[in-house]
């Protein structure tokens, strides 16, 4: 019953994102060639980088003549034998409250290598990646989709198993309804090619890596989701997420994420992650990405007004709620940052790894 509820609640909030329009920014602005504030600051960060912050500028994507580049930064050692970690943001460009929690993290990072040992000893140990705004244009103007009404978390060359939730799932009738996939054999659109070539480029190498890729607007709690999204069965990597899901909890007992895969809600064609996690089970590395997906029910129901301006069913709209999102997320991202660089000290192994396995199907799935 709830999953079909949190389903129509999707519907109702993307056909809704259709009409939404820009919005202010807590990001001052820059003379960047860029309309969109959150590149804009982001810009006004890089003037603050040294040698030890790469930055690469993917590619330019124009909409109407207007520029947005998407970037990606680099931290930390390059070794592909090292392990790497990327953080996402701007997927779905409505909501834009995942691409400013990577944004201020980077900040964070920026201020702190001016005076933080430990810092410095884990950029030695692992290479950290950020890819902040994968859909500027979709940002910009307040789409799900990007500037071809494609929406990019539906639009990797793979096919769910067995029937996708309706609409919600992923479709092909055209970019005027919400959750489109492109064409059949079509080509991945530029931004969702740019985020599988940098996650395959540096990520699938390494013995071991993850992802976080920030989302907003389901429910009334913050959610972690693994894969998979296009079906129902558990993972190659299940014993790995429950060892790490066991960790966290037990090193932050008063955090309240739910940790689960995303099909105990729906099922979609074409997801990002499943695809690239497909790919790396043939290199034999261990990958494994997560979604964030925030709890944006609370920001309407302590402030129902907010819905008027529609933006609020994705992202804070008070001030004082939108600098807690962009804080109090960090817990998190120290943690999988941590967890990365001392993954040999956790992986289970032998034994211990098959326990771990069926404590998983225990958790999530009906065996």
């Amino acid at each position: 019953m709830w999953s079909r509820f949190f389903m129509i609640h999707r519907l109702i909030q993307s056909c809704l994102g259709l009409l939404v329009t820009r919005y202010p920014s807590p990001y001052s602005s820059s003379t960047s060639s860029s309309p969109l504030p959150e590149i804009q600051f982001l810009e006004q960060l890089f003037s603050l980088c040294d040698q030890r912050i790469r930055v690469r500028e993917l590619a330019t994507v124009y909409h109407k003549h207007d520029p947005f580049p998407i970037y990606s930064i680099h931290m930390g050692n390059p070794d592909p034998k090292t392990p790497k970690i990327a953080f996402i943001g701007g997927v779905h460009g409505l909501e834009r409250i995942g691409s400013q929690i990577v944004i201020a993290y980077l900040e964070t990072l920026i201020n702190r290598l001016e005076w933080d040992a430990l810092l410095h000893h884990e950029l030695e140990n692992l290479e950290l990646i950020l890819l902040p705004v994968i859909n500027p244009v979709g940002m910009y103007h307040g789409w799900r989709a990007n500037g071809n009404g494609v929406d990019l978390m539906r639009n990797a060359p793979v096919d769910a198993e067995g029937k996708v939730s309706f609409m919600v799932g992923g479709h092909r009738l055209g970019p005027w309804l919400p959750w489109y996939r492109g064409r059949k054999n079509e080509d991945m659109q530029q931004e969702t090619q740019i985020l599988v070539d940098t996650i395959t480029e540096y990520l699938l190498p390494s013995p071991f890596s993850m992802v976080l890729d920030c989302h907003s607007g389901f429910g009334m709690e913050d959610r972690i989701w693994f894969p998979y999204a296009g079906t129902s069965r558990p993972p190659e990597n299940l014993a790995e997420i429950y060892a790490l899901k066991q960790m966290f909890a037990a090193s932050y007992p008063n955090q309240n994420y739910i940790i689960e895969p995303q099909t105990h809600h729906y099922t979609t064609h074409g997801d990002i992650w499943d695809y690239l996690y497909k790919n790396a089970q043939r290199s034999g590395n261990t990958f494994l990405p997560f979604t964030l997906e925030l709890g944006s029910w609370r920001w309407v129901r302590k402030n129902p007004w907010q819905i008027k301006s529609l933006i609020g069913l994705f992202n804070p709209v008070m001030p004082h709620r939108l600098q807690r999102a962009l804080r109090r997320h960090n817990v998190l991202l120290e943690f999988l940052l941590r967890a990365t660089m001392s993954f040999d000290n956790w992986l289970p192994r032998g034994k211990q790894r098959l326990q771990f396995h069926h404590a998983g199907l225990d958790c999530w799935y009906d065996r």
